[in-house]
Order: C-alpha cells, then sequence, then structure tokens
C-alpha cells in the first residue's frame, strides 16, 4: 500500500508542478521485464541529463511526492467505506468522496490486485466495476 501510496504522490506532485509523467504497465513482473525496465530508465535519464547538461538523478520535489503519498494512503480508507457488494466505477466513489477519480481508479486496481475480497469488471477505466466480495 505503501508504494502504490508513494507511486500515486509522485506522479500528483509531478503534475502539480506541471511536470510530465508516464505509468508503464508489464505482462509479467519477472526478471526479463523488470531488466528491460531498468536498462530503459537507466539510459533514458542518463541520456536525458548529458543532453540538458543537469544532473540527471536529482530528485527535486521529494517533500512534495511524501505530501501527495500520505494523502493517497489516506484515501484508500475512505475508498473502501463506500465500496459495496455491487459493482461501482471509479468516477462514482470519487464523486461520493470528493475524490480525483484517476487516483481513485489507480487506488482501487491495486486493491483488486492485493485483496483477494476485492473484485473488478473487465472492460475500459471509465466502465470498469469494482465490487466487495461478502
Amino acid at each position: 500500500d505503501y508504494l502504490q501510496g508513494f507511486l500515486r504522490g509522485t506522479r500528483a506532485a509531478l503534475y502539480e508542478g506541471k511536470r510530465d509523467s508516464i505509468t508503464l504497465s508489464i505482462p509479467e513482473v519477472d526478471a526479463f521485464h523488470v531488466g528491460a525496465l531498468i536498462a530503459l530508465y537507466e539510459r533514458a535519464v542518463g541520456f536525458y541529463g548529458s543532453l540538458v547538461n543537469v544532473n540527471a538523478y536529482h530528485q527535486p520535489g521529494v517533500e512534495a511526492g511524501k505530501k501527495a503519498a500520505t494523502r493517497i494512503l489516506q484515501l484508500q480508507p475512505k475508498i473502501l467505506s463506500k465500496l459495496s457488494d455491487s459493482g461501482q466505477t471509479a468516477e462514482a466513489i470519487a464523486h461520493v468522496i470528493d475524490a480525483d477519480p484517476e487516483d481513485v481508479y489507480h487506488v482501487l486496481r491495486h486493491l483488486a490486485a492485493n485483496d483477494p475480497k476485492i473484485e473488478e469488471s473487465g472492460g475500459e477505466p471509465g466502465n470498469k466495476k469494482f465490487w466487495r466480495i461478502g
């Protein structure tokens, strides 16, 4: 849960600072795919730094990322309190708890992947439904 919170928090901090970010998904977490991601980013970061003549490994906004991660972690219990046994979209839950729909969606995806009592339907992110079993 902390890693998910830091991911969402870092993305939020970058967005608020008007900095782009991307999220990549891999089909399997295995040595090949993780190694490919590490190699990709290692080269991209070093190359970018040399292009713009900066220390590419400097981490601005770490405190902002921590604050945003805390906000994401505080969001999880609110989401769980509104999750029912009938499917709801992330947007519907976000509306009820006054939260960002993308943050709610990613917290729900994380919960569905890690909690056997949380299920999700297939489909596009905007149509995907989440519910609690039992």
